[in-house]
């Protein structure tokens, strides 16, 4: 089961690092427009982060097994289809089932390793988990970037069928039950009656539909205002339709008998902090995943093989700060302590950055920032998970998983649509005025704006005299550049102040969850 669930969480990171890296390659061979190109990785965020409460919820209703095995033939399946596709509709349908299959896989995983290990074990376990997780995370770029550049971006997604279907053969031997499934079995209807009386466990399909709604109208929203405008009656009109809708799941959920969330959850300072621990994580690393390749190939002129190994000075530090978080703790540091310190590092890391980036920046400039964002990321890895799962009752294991990544793919989704948008923005703002300058460019720029934050400056230089394109060059790049200072200092003031809240939080009196939800 743990070898099972470990290369699940080795495959699942690259598919967000990696597909990044190869936009630039498929846009290429696709001819595919910005706006439909960018829904190979948002169609995927938005998918894997709207199913995560639902797939929870499954796992403790279902089975994890079942779950578990269920979304592995899924993301097999649609990462053959994405390696497969001449069109590019057609793989942003597959990547979006693909991050369907991975929600599965995720809050599945978790739960396994949650219901069959105790104590030291299970802590034991989940350093095992932020370990491979950061595996995948320091590998993705890179891998993504050789396999791109040596053997085309289907290589890439077929490279992930291939690794999946190894995960699927093992389901057979994964565990058939646990603590949480034998309390579940208790209730469980036979027939169309309980064992207990009670009316029989379904599926929240109502806090699904909600829920999944409001947070793809949100990210529409955000994705599309640098398209559309932010003032356009469209826009506008999916920001007030995610609004209705998430209010709706907050009311379906307090109404409904079984809830997918059950909102006493949030009650317990200490849990919500350690649920908020992630999204520090998302502005200030995870945004860098996808888009910090793409400046690399436009600001330093970098190929995606170049701006892969550079992310490894952000990866790679995961691969060990796991452990030196679990030496931390035996040697008596308390994990609020540790949590503050990997908290520090990623503010302080992500400010770092913004003011050592600038076009041309050696990779030795670049060390020290992108190191001090790994170290922060692994000081959480996996003792995040670990800590959640050890204050909710054993049935609500995996809603409680599902909430944890909700928050985590959540974040993750929207962070990096609205700093995608922002960069958009800004760039579009920041060329504007000069760009009149170059009448051989007969793009807007809106267009250009669009271009160099998807990676690809030769498009726009291609139209130009060769005269003018370094001064073109130095125009966009320092314009890039700007936007991305502006969104980096943005992303380090919202992660100081999450950090402070979560440090006040986590010095609370506990709350034993599991006893506040046996009592309800």
């Amino acid at each position: 089961m743990l070898a099972a669930v470990l290369l699940t969480l080795l495959i699942l990171p690259t598919s967000v690092t990696g597909s990044g890296v190869a936009l630039p390659t498929v846009g290429r061979e696709t001819g595919a427009p910005l706006t439909a190109l960018q829904w190979v990785v948002h169609g995927y965020n938005l998918t894997f982060a709207s199913f995560l409460l639902a797939c929870g919820s499954l796992a403790d209703l279902w089975g994890r097994r079942r779950v578990f095995g269920a979304g592995a033939a899924l993301f097999t399946v649609a990462s053959a289809v994405s390696a497969a596709a001449s069109d590019i509709l057609l793989l942003d349908v597959a990547r979006a089932l693909a991050g369907f299959g991975a929600a599965a896989l995720l809050t599945s995983g978790s739960s396994l390793i949650g219901e069959t290990f105790e104590g030291r074990a299970r802590s034991r376990a989940f350093g095992a988990v932020g370990i491979m997780t950061g595996a995948g995370l320091a590998l993705g770029a890179m891998a993504a970037g050789a396999v791109t550049d040596t053997l085309g971006w289907r290589a890439f997604f077929g490279l992930h069928a291939a690794l999946m279907a190894l995960v699927w053969c093992t389901v057979p031997f994964l565990p058939r039950g646990g603590a949480g499934d034998r309390a579940i079995q208790g209730r469980r209807s036979v027939g169309r009656q309980s064992t207990r009386g009670s009316r029989p466990v379904g599926v929240d399909w109502a806090g699904t539909a909600t829920f999944s709604g409001g947070l793809f109208l949100l990210m529409l929203g955000t994705v599309e205002g640098p398209q559309w405008g932010w003032g356009s009656v469209g826009v506008l009109g999916l920001l007030a339709g995610s609004v209705a809708g998430l209010a709706a799941f907050v009311l379906v959920e307090r109404r409904v008998r079984h809830p997918m969330l059950n909102l006493r959850l949030l009650r317990n300072g200490q849990f919500t902090a350690l649920c908020l621990i992630p999204v520090v994580a998302t502005f200030s690393f995870v945004i860098l995943l996808p888009l910090l390749p793409n400046y690399l190939l436009v600001a330093n002129g970098a190929s995606s093989r170049e701006a892969g190994s550079i992310m490894l000075l952000m990866t790679l530090p995961i691969l060990v700060t796991p452990l030196l978080a679990t030496r931390l703790l035996r040697c008596g540091l308390a994990p609020r302590n540790v949590f503050g310190l990997s908290l520090l590092c990623l503010t302080v890391g992500v400010a770092w950055l913004a003011s050592v980036l600038e076009p041309g920046v050696t990779p030795g400039a670049l060390a020290a920032p992108l190191i001090t964002l790994g170290v922060g990321l692994g000081l959480n890895f996996g003792l995040v998970d670990g800590a959640v799962l050890d204050v909710v009752a054993p049935e609500s294991i995996g809603t409680a998983a599902g909430f944890l990544n909700t928050l985590r793919l959540g974040s993750e989704a929207l962070a990096i649509a609205a700093a995608s948008a922002a960069l958009v923005d800004l760039v579009g703002k920041n060329v504007g005025t000069e760009l009149k300058g170059f009448s051989s460019y007969d793009g807007t720029s809106r267009d250009l704006a669009n271009s160099v934050n998807a990676g690809d400056l030769s498009g726009p230089l291609s139209g130009l005299p060769a005269p003018v394109r370094p001064d073109f060059t130095v125009l966009v790049t320092h314009g890039l550049t700007d936007a991305w200072q502006t969104v980096l200092w943005a992303s380090a003031v919202v992660c100081a102040v999450l950090s402070v809240t979560i440090y006040v939080l986590l010095g609370g009196r506990p709350t034993r969850i599991a006893d506040a939800a046996r009592a309800s």
